[in-house]
């Protein structure tokens, strides 16, 4: 082969090599496009989903707040985790609190999502533990603006109510409490104290070992609660990483910072003949030898 056929196959070689860099280059670049904006070079115009939202709020209203409502005391109750006058009183407080939960007119003159929706979507993920687009199913709200009714929801709870309810008990309360405990059995005694173990489902892999326990098997953080008869749970502290057991927990907890400093609520009573101030807690056979604590006892029969 001569040297001039020589040179005309090596620049046919290298245009054709130019050339098909030049086409993987544009075809690259196109499906890049395609991936950005979709088949054509516009972008796609988002999607209008039309939930109906005045009969998904009819229906609501008539399955659970009308006169005579399709389903009953027991079933509210069940699957709201609350009485129907509790939840309604939350509804009306939130609803003077925050206009985000009053009704209004959106941009195009139609009615917005109700107060009664927007309660129900926050009540259902808080209750059931549910993602934010199950409520789609019954509620029909969407998941952005379920997350967004259960974030205002949880504030304007806890701004509402906290001053109420988000507080250990006062003089009255205590009186109430000890009440309570008489006629069950148990005088002069304000609560119980127990632990629990939470399952942590998405704990990170790198923290699995300070949250998890042979006996268990999967990660768990601890739960310190003290609750009166009447579900009012006064104090909930989690433990920190490392807390494995009920004495873990308790060495780091708050719960009894009152008794330290000395502004415990002021009460007498006599146990086993024995004229006492502090009051005390209904504790089982782990907790330490406190003078706050009372374990129950064995009663063997012979």
């Amino acid at each position: 082969m001569d040297s001039d056929n020589s040179d005309n196959y090596d620049q046919e070689f290298w245009e054709l090599v130019e050339e098909e860099f030049m086409d993987d280059s544009d075809e690259e670049q196109h499906l890049q496009n395609e991936c950005q904006f979709g088949s054509s070079s516009r972008p796609k115009r988002r999607t209008t989903v039309d939930r109906d939202r005045e009969e998904v709020h009819n229906r609501l209203f008539n399955d659970y707040f009308s006169e005579n409502p399709v389903c009953t005391d027991v079933q509210f109750r069940k699957r709201f985790r609350m009485h129907r006058h509790v939840f309604l009183r939350i509804v009306d407080a939130l609803g003077n609190h925050d206009e985000y939960f009053q009704m209004r007119v959106d941009a195009t003159g139609k009615m917005g999502l109700s107060p009664l929706q927007k309660c129900t979507s926050s009540i259902r993920m808080l209750a059931y533990g549910s993602l934010a687009d199950i409520v789609d199913e019954y509620v029909r709200i969407g998941e952005s603006t379920s997350i967004e009714c259960l974030e205002r929801f949880v504030k304007g709870v806890n701004v509402v109510f906290g001053a109420e309810y988000l507080r250990k008990p006062n003089n009255t309360d205590i009186e109430h409490i000890l009440q309570m405990g008489e006629s069950r059995g148990f005088p002069s005694m304000l609560v119980s104290i127990d632990y629990m173990h939470w399952e942590w489902k998405n704990c990170p892999v790198a923290w699995k070992g300070q949250f998890c326990r042979g006996d268990h098997g999967k990660p768990t953080m601890m739960l310190e609660v003290v609750a009166s008869q009447d579900l009012w749970i006064w104090h909930a502290f989690f433990g920190i990483a490392g807390s494995n057991n009920d004495i873990n927990v308790l060495n780091q907890s708050n719960v009894f910072n009152d008794i330290l400093e000395g502004c415990a609520a002021n009460m007498q009573y006599t146990i086993n003949r024995t004229l006492d101030n502090m009051g005390y807690y209904l504790a089982d056979g782990i907790y330490p030898e406190w003078a706050t604590f009372v374990k129950t006892i064995l009663m063997l029969k012979g």
